[in-house]
């Protein structure tokens, strides 16, 4: 795999998903988040949301060592053998720090949850702690964003665990805007499917992995 760290414009990049040509100096950086705005709770509670609160920790999460960054690391359609580090297309953080925020603040608002930090919590509260591994990521221009999560829920007091994984893919346009919406999708997805688990586990009973998106290879990821 070729691996093209630089300054790489949006709009070559843009040009490279055209097959067009472009030239362009002075792009301004732009900034992204992974995290996004929710009303769910007042408008649709989600299945297992709790009126209760209880209580999680979400773990920083594991990520690739290629994605450790603020910029996005993305490949074009029809060249996926090559990854493009856009100097001028960042998150507001280092990705994995932009996707434990938005996984944190998803789960939370779907199932009603309190977060709290490492050693934050009153003795003998409890509070389910989750560890999540993003194993697969492939984000593609004019293609797909692809991703594996894996993950685990622990009872800190109750004796209930979970794990499971989920494989999604969503569509990404031919911009970086379009491809952000993507990864915003996929991580709202897995968010969602966590949250499943964590209300099964918060209701007594077995927590079980729900239907799997499964990646196409055939679609530019």
């Amino acid at each position: 795999m070729k691996f093209s760290p630089g300054s790489i414009s949006i709009c070559l990049l843009a040009a490279l998903a055209l097959a067009a040509g472009c030239a362009s100096v002075g792009e301004k950086t732009r900034f992204y988040t992974l995290s996004v705005p929710s009303d769910i709770r007042e408008k649709d509670p989600y299945p297992g949301y709790s009126a209760t609160p209880i209580f999680i920790e979400v773990m920083p999460v594991s990520i690739p060592e290629r994605l450790a960054r603020p910029q996005l690391v993305v490949s074009i359609k029809g060249q996926e053998g090559e990854l493009l580090v856009l100097e001028q297309a960042r998150w507001s953080s280092p990705f994995n720090h932009e996707l434990r925020d938005a996984l944190a603040a998803a789960i939370a608002g779907k199932i009603g949850a309190i977060k709290v930090i490492r050693g934050g919590r009153l003795p003998g509260q409890p509070v389910y702690r989750i560890a999540v591994e993003l194993s697969q990521f492939n984000a593609t221009i004019g293609g797909r964003v692809n991703a594996r999560f894996d993950w685990t829920i622990t009872s800190s007091t109750q004796g209930r665990s979970a794990a499971c994984y989920s494989a999604i893919s969503e569509a990404a346009g031919r911009d970086v805007e379009s491809l952000v919406k993507g990864i915003q999708d996929v991580v709202a997805t897995a968010a969602g499917r966590i949250a499943e688990n964590l209300g099964e586990l918060n209701g007594g009973g077995a927590a079980t992995c729900g239907p799997q998106k499964i990646m196409d290879d055939n679609a530019g990821g």
